[in-house]
């Protein structure tokens, strides 16, 4: 009786070219997927939150302006045409001011109050914000 031999087990081989096809699958599926979850042209701004510095010892002068836009220098309020002389009264040598604006406070308010602050002497605006 004539008896068959076991047959020789084949070593397994790994076929690159479906591995290649399969990463760059996955990484175009990545890339899309990245792009498709960030929305280009819409920015969410939330700026009264965020991590800052402790401050120096020596306490800069603050300009404040509200919900209802309403201007304050060291919570003494000022309209915003005596806003560059009021600063220049109460500015320091050093030049620090520290914008505190509300989050609905109006945009072009405190920019013109940047700008009115600048005239008066500021140097260094400093932005106070919440801490997370």
């Amino acid at each position: 009786m004539k008896l068959r031999r076991a047959r020789k087990s084949k070593r397994g081989r790994i076929e690159i070219i479906p591995m290649i096809d399969v990463m760059f699958f996955l990484l175009a599926t990545f890339i899309l997927t990245s792009l498709a979850m960030q929305r280009v042209n819409a920015l969410h701004i939330d700026l009264p939150q965020g991590r800052a510095q402790t401050l120096a010892q020596t306490q800069p002068v603050t300009l404040a302006i509200d919900a209802a836009n309403h201007l304050f220098i060291d919570g003494r309020q000022v309209e915003p045409d005596q806003l560059a002389a009021s600063v220049k009264r109460a500015i320091h040598a050093d030049g620090d001011l520290v914008v505190a604006a509300d989050d609905h406070a109006s945009h072009g308010v405190v920019v013109q109050a940047m700008l009115a602050a600048r005239a008066g002497g500021a140097v260094h605006f400093l932005i106070a914000v919440h801490r997370e």
